[in-house]
């Protein structure tokens, strides 16, 4: 509900990835993540940002520690 049509752009098979029509920054305030993509992942902690634009992605929290990410979206002609 808090981002209408992120549902829609998962892939069905329940892994996460998906793909957005946006130019993505995202910062992780607190915790951390791992971004994955088709041939990598990184592991990204408070103060790492990504920039990223139509990757195919997903981010996955392996910690029991909940995490912060600051996202903005912004649309694309692509």
């Amino acid at each position: 509900a808090a981002v209408p049509g992120v549902a829609e752009r998962m892939e069905p098979d329940g892994s996460g990835f998906h793909r957005t029509d946006t130019l993505d920054y995202v910062i992780v305030v607190h915790g951390e993540v791992w971004l994955v993509l088709d041939h990598e992942e990184k592991r990204l902690g408070p103060g790492d940002s990504v920039i990223q634009i139509g990757a195919r992605h997903a981010w996955q929290n392996r910690t029991d520690v909940p995490a912060t990410l600051a996202v903005v979206m912004v649309g694309s002609s692509r």
